[in-house]
């Protein structure tokens, strides 16, 4: 395959996981056809079917565009609360909301992919932060500490940057903290 063959190819699929992750995070799984996917990435229903097999796989992978939390999980445990917190308020606060948590919280009754959204969750968030509690309850309280940080993009997306009247970013980082502490135990 030639080179310019090989950067339209890269730069279609770009623009339909673009194209994708804009219309899931506005519409949800369900609302979202291939042909409406199609015509917003200005690529044929069939390249999509090509680079991705299916909407659900689409899907998938653009919840995997979405990293874990970076940095967040590392350095030293007694601190881990706090990284929490910090990143919960800032993401609390942030005028630009996640897509990714869009169009989680606007696909999630969707049976079809219901199995696909609790992977990404358990992978990306309640996974990794499960591996670095001790104890033999860890499991659960990192569920709390997920349901906490899912819950708030939940009151992000439902009520934007400024429908939560809190003080000011350092009272809600040391509220968040205390919480993040019983949750985590740490």
């Amino acid at each position: 395959m030639d080179e310019t063959r090989q950067r339209d190819r890269e730069g279609t699929r770009r623009r339909i996981l673009e194209a994708a992750r804009h219309l899931f995070a506005e519409l949800g799984y369900d609302q979202v056809t291939m042909r409406l996917l199609a015509a917003e990435a200005g690529a044929n229903v069939a390249l999509i079917n090509r680079y991705f097999g299916s909407k659900r796989e689409l899907f998938a992978e653009v919840l995997a565009m979405q990293g874990r939390f970076p940095g967040i999980l590392d350095g030293p445990q007694e601190e881990l609360p706090r990284r929490l917190a910090e990143y919960v308020a800032d993401r609390l606060r942030s005028e630009h909301g996640s897509p990714v948590m869009a169009a989680l919280i606007r696909s999630s009754n969707c049976l079809e992919i219901h199995e696909i959204i609790r992977d990404r969750v358990s992978s990306a968030i309640l996974e990794p932060l499960a591996a670095r509690l001790p104890g033999p309850d860890a499991a659960f309280r990192a569920a709390a500490a997920t349901a906490l940080i899912t819950g708030t993009g939940t009151l992000r997306q439902l009520y934007g940057p400024d429908g939560v009247d809190a003080p000011d970013r350092e009272a809600v980082v040391a509220r968040l903290t205390a919480v993040f502490e019983a949750c985590l135990g740490v």
